[in-house]
């Protein structure tokens, strides 16, 4: 009697670098204008469905290759501007206006405008009547924008509805900024 034994041999899994690869080829895909937005979405959504290698291949077969002087050049362009953006944001920091934060026993939410009845007066063009508001909910404080007509930027993006914030961080209300401090 012959003893025969099956091994089941299943395909490997997809590694998070090849389908990071594949999402790289996909951003570079829209950026330079070769894949629509919606287009863009919905191969995202397969590439993070993938399971084998052709499936990936498939997604960016339309898509041409990278060279890789293409790639050091962008690389190295990219890294330089994010280096002098980083450099201008901390040059920036340590010659804002503190803004200190309230005492966390104050139940009442900081009101932040040109209004005279606000906590925090700005008496400029670029911010607005009613700003908005810095309150502590559930020990985090929350910088919520109430409907400004300039907007509220917290570390450079900016705020829709409402988000954390802390110490060190810097906000803007129209283009008066600060740097959040607790002392």
């Amino acid at each position: 009697m012959t003893s025969s034994y099956e091994f089941h041999t299943y395909p490997a899994r997809l590694s998070d670098a090849e389908r990071d690869r594949a999402l790289k080829v996909l951003r570079d895909g829209v950026a330079l204008g070769r894949l629509s937005h919606d287009t863009f979405i919905r191969r995202m959504e397969l590439a993070l469905a993938a399971r084998q290698p052709h499936e990936l291949a498939a997604l960016t077969a339309d898509l041409p290759a990278e060279k890789n002087w293409t790639r050091i050049v962008f690389g190295t362009v990219e890294a330089v501007s994010g280096f002098t953006v980083r450099l201008r944001r901390a040059w920036q920091a340590e010659r804002l206006p503190k803004l200190l934060l309230p005492h966390p026993g104050n139940p009442y939410p900081l009101r932040i405008g040109r209004d005279p009845a606000s906590g925090l007066r700005l008496s400029h063009e670029t911010v607005s009547r009613v700003h908005a508001e810095l309150s502590r909910q559930g020990g985090l404080w929350v910088l919520r924008d109430l409907g400004s007509t300039n907007g509220t930027t917290v570390n450079g993006r900016r705020v829709i509805g409402a988000a954390v914030v802390r110490d060190g961080d810097q906000v803007s209300f129209g283009t008066m900024a600060f740097r959040l401090a607790t002392e």
